[in-house]
């Protein structure tokens, strides 16, 4: 494979040619947050409905931050045969457990606490642990597993997905790591863990839910082909985008 190199945030960032050139994804724009909520929680439950009637397992990765908060909350009233769903996180905050900022505690009073999922099925990154053990743990954790069946991301107002920031190591090429420990963070806290690029990658689906004025600047470089984090997100079968106007 051919890579091209990019210079971003003080950083060199290696990016496969053919992916630079054709970038699959699919834009579909939403009239408000709300609607982008419902067409979210739509793909999910049906993601969910595909895998487990070839699999008999959905095993979904989620985002954090404010954007997917209202989709997360529609999910409580789901028809979903949840003892089957498996959960994980794209990224999570060097925090204890029950600190506001952990994308595990969101999601937790959000929709997790409130169905049937199995608590064993619900893998929290354990970044109370410090950066490097969770990033460690993280890959243990996934190590026998496969594809994902669905990735869920946000984007930030710099180009950022789950917590590959610019001039940041985003673990894009193959053969990297699962799952990366991230210092000197531009957004608090400066300790994160991270899948890789290349995990996130490697999933039947990848959805990004994209909402907000502040993110007019992060789409437009999306859209242009710049190097930004979102583009290093490269499944098989291209990504789909959710916009709310």
């Amino acid at each position: 494979m051919r890579w091209r190199t990019y210079c971003t945030g003080g950083s060199r960032v290696r990016f496969p040619v053919a992916f630079t050139e054709a970038h699959q994804c699919r834009w579909h724009a939403l009239p408000d947050r709300p609607a982008l909520d419902r067409a979210a929680v739509a793909r999910i439950v049906a993601a969910a409905d595909r895998a487990i009637s070839a699999r008999g397992r959905f095993h979904l990765v989620l985002a954090g931050g404010d954007t997917p908060g209202g989709a997360y909350r529609r999910l409580r009233g789901a028809d979903a045969d949840w003892v089957r769903w498996h959960i994980y996180f794209g990224d999570e905050r060097c925090a204890p457990p029950a600190d506001p900022a952990r994308n595990s505690r969101m999601a937790g009073e959000a929709w997790l606490d409130h169905v049937a999922i199995p608590a064993a099925q619900v893998h929290a990154i354990p970044a109370e642990a410090g950066a490097v053990r969770a990033a460690q743990a993280y890959a243990g954790v996934l190590h026998a597993l496969g594809e994902f069946d669905l990735v869920l991301l946000g984007l930030g107002e710099d180009g950022h997905t789950a917590s590959l920031f610019p001039g940041h190591e985003w673990g894009a090429a193959s053969g990297s790591p699962d799952a990366l420990a991230v210092f000197d963070a531009p957004k608090p806290p400066p300790q994160r863990v991270t899948l890789s690029a290349a995990r996130l990658s490697h999933a039947r689906e990848v959805l990004f839910l994209v909402g907000g004025e502040s993110k007019r600047r992060a789409l437009a470089q999306w859209r242009e082909g710049k190097p930004i984090a979102a583009r290093a997100i490269t499944p098989a079968a291209g990504v789909d985008v959710l916009v709310a106007a």
